[in-house]
């Protein structure tokens, strides 16, 4: 048997499955593709988790759209976190090209050119349905950690948010919790020191600064209502396709702190709302996070720990997490042991530290007798990608340098004529579009307060009154004379008895 028909035979032994499966493409020999040694990943182990990584250029993107589609096209919903705004030509149809015939007859599988449902997100003013969420629901762990907050600033989270529940005050908006905060040590002060203790306020000054960087990243677009509710993520077309949810980014690439505070937000209510699945034959949601060191970039190690904890917990809900990223040492390796499946692109070693992540990055992929895999991480071309994944009863499959297959959709994004009629067309705009801003903490502690106010004013107005009818009075009675030291001291009495003395003394 030569060379290449025991590659063949590695390959469709590794990669053959007894369920449903998506083809990414074939598998090369010596930078050949073999056609009909198809690399394929079993739906089954989709909710494993993966990570897509390479150097900028060498195709991330187009993989994860691979995936999205293919996912679609098997009913899975999909949640895409789209940075750099180049994921919307998926509702679009690929104007198709000889290149891309030439590479599916190489990889030995048909091509078709698609258009996919897709739902436009937003988290800020562009275009989209609106993704908020509520203080409340965020709860004080949640909030306190997004905040990056000492033991002590935690517990007065917890005391506020404890305060509001007692009271029935709804934490909707931080200008809510920014009232709450400051109502703790002002005219609230002695209520709050008589029930839960007293609060420093050098320790809610460092809260609210640190609610007002928040703020500066542009979270008060984020927290408030409606709530967006998760199963909306989960929807399928008419025609059984899974719809593509395509959450816009491209403006906040610069305030990783509401990035990372609207992922995990999103993660946690995932993991607190869906039912748990087990090992079921097909994820009931994937979620790709592009630009994925954004979330980890500037993560205290409280909130790396809740990151964590979600990916290694939500499996089990039938999510599976994607990470796109540049290199696997951008992801936290507690995350990274978590992957299932790993799509890695082609990495460039320009200088001494980029040889050196190329060594770490080699040893997250099975040995193999056929690849060096240090060398072809730095040959992989545009388009192909090393791939490991799980079979069906979670082994590794083969390590195979792949050809990968050509997006069905667009490779571009749309005109801005084809994103209106996209938002014309959403069912979930009319849902969430609309501006709400109910009584909450915020007015209600203001009515509090001013009613507290009129009352002491009253108060000090009865006292005022109460005093000056007080001293009327006590001048009233300073000037009224007794009768009988008003007789002796009249001036007739005084004349009497000097006349009878006179008398007296003659």
């Amino acid at each position: 048997m030569s060379s290449k028909d025991e590659f063949y035979a590695h390959i469709e032994s590794g990669y053959t499955t007894k369920g449903d499966a998506i083809t990414m493409g074939a598998a090369m020999l010596d930078g050949e593709a073999i056609t009909d040694a198809l690399v394929k990943i079993p739906l089954k182990t989709l909710n494993r988790h993966g990570l897509i990584a390479g150097a900028t250029g060498t195709g991330k993107t187009k993989t994860l759209q691979i995936l999205a589609e293919n996912l679609s096209d098997k009913g899975i919903p999909v949640l895409l976190m789209d940075l750099k705004g180049d994921l919307s030509g998926l509702a679009q149809p690929s104007p198709g090209h000889p290149k891309i015939d030439e590479r599916h007859a190489k990889i030995g599988i048909p091509f078709s050119a698609k258009s996919f449902p897709i739902e436009i997100l937003s988290l800020s003013e562009q275009g989209g349905v609106k993704m908020r969420a509520t203080v409340s629901e965020f709860g004080p762990v949640l909030l306190s950690r997004i905040l990056n907050l000492s033991n002590v600033q935690e517990g007065i989270v917890a005391v506020i948010f404890k305060y509001c529940d007692d009271h029935s005050l709804p934490l909707l908006d931080l200008k809510d919790f920014k009232k709450v905060l400051q109502y703790a040590t002002g005219e609230g002060k002695n209520e709050f020191s008589k029930e839960y203790g007293r609060i420093s306020t050098s320790s809610t000054g460092a809260i609210l600064r640190k609610v007002i960087e928040l703020e500066q990243q542009g979270a008060d677009l984020f927290f408030g209502e409606k709530s967006f509710e998760v199963d909306d993520l989960t929807r399928i077309d008419e025609n059984g396709r899974g719809i593509i949810n395509i959450v816009r980014l491209t403006d906040i690439q610069d305030r990783p702190k509401l990035f990372s505070t609207f992922m995990l937000s999103l993660l946690a209510e995932i993991y607190a709302s869906f039912p748990e699945q087990g090992d079921s034959d097909q994820p009931e949601l994937v979620f790709f996070v592009d630009e994925a060191h954004l979330i980890f970039k500037e993560a205290s190690d409280a909130l790396l720990d809740q990151i964590e904890s979600i990916v290694k917990l939500i499996r089990s809900k039938g999510i599976g997490l994607y990470f796109v990223t540049q290199n696997p040492t951008d992801i936290p390796d507690a995350v990274l042991a978590q992957l299932g499946l790993k799509i890695q692109h082609a990495l460039r070693a320009f200088t001494a530290k980029d040889r050196k992540a190329i060594k770490l990055a080699s040893e997250n992929y099975p040995i193999s007798e056929y690849y060096d895999t240090k060398e072809i991480l730095t040959s992989l071309g545009i388009g192909e990608a090393l791939i490991t994944a799980l079979d069906e009863k979670g082994r590794p499959t083969p390590l195979a340098a792949t050809l990968l297959r050509a997006p069905m959709s667009r490779m571009d994004i749309l005109t801005d004529d084809e994103l209106e009629e996209v938002l014309n067309k959403s069912i979930l705009s009319k849902k969430y579009n609309e501006i709400i801003d109910r009584e909450s903490a915020y007015e209600l502690l203001n009515k509090k307060i001013a009613l507290a106010e009129k009352e002491a004013e009253e108060i000090q107005k009865k006292e005022a009154s109460t005093s000056r009818r007080t001293t009327s009075s006590s001048k009233r009675k300073s000037t009224r004379i007794n009768p009988v030291v008003k007789v002796l001291t009249s001036a007739t009495f005084i004349r009497g008895v000097m006349g009878v003395l006179n008398k007296m003394m003659r």
